[in-house]
């Protein structure tokens, strides 16, 4: 008996001329117990179908308004949910039936008859929430999950701190090490060159040596001495 119900959501389509129609269908809690499913037990809707058919395929508008009770994962107290849904399908003529995607389908050209209730129960159940929640429970949950928002954007804030953070101080270690260079004492020597960086050590060479072949002291390095010696 319950299973005729689903007879009542055919359309004959081979004997529809190539032009638009409208479909009205309702449905109840015998809709629903006639499916073989364990989803929605209860539930009512009113459904309509603008049906537009040409010569290779047939495109309809669902429009589905109506509400199924559902279970609270938190309290388990019921309640009703609603839904509202516009949804559109394409049935292209083929020479075998297949489904290509949830919105398109390849029908036998040479095909009777369609039933629309499978499709009217997918698109409701698609609707419904993987976390069922008592409309008394949504303002706390969105309000924790606003909080859960703001304290990730927070972090990722305080990440991005950090790395600057990290970044000034990579660049303060190079100049404590480039000042540490330039300053060493008179017996650091450079370990790659193997030759005096900076020295203490008073120039006693008179300009008679530095005439005869010695390389002259460039003046900068002769200011940083005097520099150092007082």
């Amino acid at each position: 008996m319950k299973k005729s119900i689903l007879n009542t959501f055919k359309i004959d389509i081979f004997r529809l001329e190539n032009k638009q129609y409208l479909h009205e269908f309702e449905g109840d809690n015998d809709f629903f117990e006639a499916l073989d499913q364990n989803l929605i037990e209860k539930g009512h809707f009113k459904t309509t179908i603008v049906l537009n058919k040409n010569e290779t395929m047939i495109q309809m508008i669902y429009t589905i308004i109506g509400s199924v009770e559902l279970s609270c994962d938190r309290s388990l107290d019921l309640f009703d949910f609603p839904v509202n849904i516009n949804q559109k399908m394409i049935l292209k003529f083929s020479d075998h039936n297949e489904e290509i995607t949830e919105e398109l389908m390849l029908i036998d050209r040479n095909l009777q008859y369609i039933n629309v209730a499978q499709d009217i129960f997918d698109f409701i159940g698609l609707q419904i929430p993987i976390k069922k929640l008592h409309p008394r429970f949504l303002e706390d949950e969105i309000t924790y999950d606003s909080l859960m928002k703001k304290f990730e954007d927070e972090y990722e804030e305080e990440d991005f701190d950090e790395e600057e953070v990290d970044q000034d101080d990579e660049a303060f270690d190079f100049r404590v090490e480039l000042d540490d260079h330039l300053f060493m004492s008179n017996d650091e020597v450079s370990e790659d060159e193997g030759e005096i960086v900076y020295s203490t050590i008073k120039n006693d060479l008179t300009e008679e040596e530095n005439i005869e072949g010695k390389k002259p002291i460039d003046p900068r390095w002769e200011a940083l001495m005097k520099l150092n010696n007082n």
